[in-house]
């Protein structure tokens, strides 16, 4: 009996030990997360400070690359221009989107793009809400799968779909290397109405940059069904809920096996773990009990 309650309080140490083990790797990750972006901000704003040192002077005014010249997309020698969807119709250019002062879950779509052999390069499920920062309140968005167009290219080590809109544009970079697949670039734009009376008219812009995002191997798909939050400036996030993309090696035009996001995968362990520590308990306290019952038994009889 002895050797039953030892080997169960080993059970739940083993099982404590697991759930440190995953916090730290679960904390790591972030840090390092965290060091990369400061990494990228540091380097952007040193680019930014050289850009105005070079432009000071009478009547010049420093604007972004990204509002002066929307997203252009041009081919090199292994990036081959795809085939457009020509299914979607295509809105009035002049039609701007309206932000909204609630959140609203944004409807799920699917998007894919082909190479000029009419095979699927890039697939994209998923729902998209864009959150701007105005006069310290946070205004909504959802991207419309109706007027939302998906243009870009195909090449062997690298893929761009653009999910093109009136007034708005999301950009993903994917990269090839090796048996791995992610993207690295994600560029984000929105020309929206202004969303008050004495707001004036704004061009929002966002990139994150050198970033391994969505990895998964060759002919595997990546999937997160949780809330995903894409910080593109401090007034500018994305929000991708669901999620659901793949580019290189889709087998008949079809997603590949899904690699778990970590936080589907938190949400799917944590409450395995926390019933493995509530058994492992309630298994030490029965065997307590009959352990405390056994010695008293034999206290009474050799009285």
């Amino acid at each position: 009996m002895e050797d039953a309650v030892i080997g169960a309080v080993f059970l739940l140490c083993l099982v404590g030990f697991t759930i440190m083990d995953m916090g730290c790797q679960r904390i790591r990750k972030e840090i390092e997360i965290t060091e990369r972006r400061t990494k990228n901000l540091q380097q952007q704003l040193a680019v930014l400070h050289l850009l105005q040192v070079a432009t000071s002077g009478p009547n010049v005014t420093l604007r972004s690359s990204l509002a002066s010249k929307p997203f252009h997309l041009s081919a090199s020698a292994d990036e081959v221009p795809a085939i457009i969807n020509s299914d979607l119709p295509i809105t009035n250019l002049s039609k701007r989107p309206v932000l909204q002062p609630k959140e609203t879950a944004p409807p799920q779509f699917l998007r894919t793009l082909m190479d000029p052999q009419g095979k699927v390069c890039v697939q994209a499920s998923l729902g998209v809400e864009y959150v701007v920062r105005e006069n310290k309140k946070n205004y909504y968005f959802n991207m419309n799968p109706s007027s939302t167009r998906a243009t870009g290219f195909c090449g062997n080590q690298k893929a761009i779909l653009s999910l093109d809109f009136d007034g708005g544009q999301l950009e993903f970079t994917f990269i090839k290397e090796g048996d791995l697949s992610y993207v690295s670039t994600i560029k984000g734009l929105l020309r929206p109405a202004p969303p008050c009376t004495n707001c004036r008219n704004k061009t929002y812009v966002g990139v994150i940059h050198h970033d391994k995002l969505f990895k998964a191997k060759n002919g595997l798909s990546f999937q997160c069904k949780s809330q995903m939050t894409l910080i593109l400036a401090s007034y500018f996030r994305v929000k991708l809920v669901p999620l659901q993309i793949q580019a290189f090696d889709l087998a008949n035009g079809a997603f590949g096996k899904e690699v778990e996001c970590w936080e589907d995968y938190n949400k799917r362990m944590i409450p395995i773990i926390l019933g493995a520590v509530a058994a492992a308990v309630c298994l030490i306290a029965i065997l307590t009990c009959v352990l405390v019952r056994e010695r008293r038994g034999q206290g009474y009889e050799q009285l």
